[in-house]
């Protein structure tokens, strides 16, 4: 089984460690065996691209890498916020702030 992350993707989330620290951006996608995230448009990096049909000139590209989870804090009404995990009225398991108690969807 795999393990749960604090983070979804479209989860807007806060760099809280490294070279990008402080930058925000939305998870594009998750990588659970390696831990890590890639964020929109943060943590670029320059990727040389062998011209191909898609891209005919080839070139030096710039695109995103991945980001390791425990370097990410999810953002909730504009303030990074640890979550925590409780049963709804529904009884089902919810993300919510640890900051403003709210649910996060």
């Amino acid at each position: 089984m795999q393990q749960k992350l604090h983070i979804k993707v479209g989860d807007t989330v806060k760099i809280i460690s490294g070279e990008s620290r402080g930058q925000e951006g939305k998870v594009l996608s998750i990588d659970r065996k390696k831990m890590r995230a890639i964020v929109e448009a943060v943590n670029l990096v320059k990727k040389h691209a062998k011209p191909s049909a898609a891209d005919p000139q080839g070139g030096i590209v710039e695109k995103e890498a991945g980001i390791h989870i425990s370097n990410l804090m999810i953002v909730s009404k504009g303030q990074a916020t640890r979550i925590g995990r409780k049963m709804s009225d529904a009884g089902k398991l919810v993300r919510y702030s640890k900051k403003s108690g709210e649910e996060i969807k």
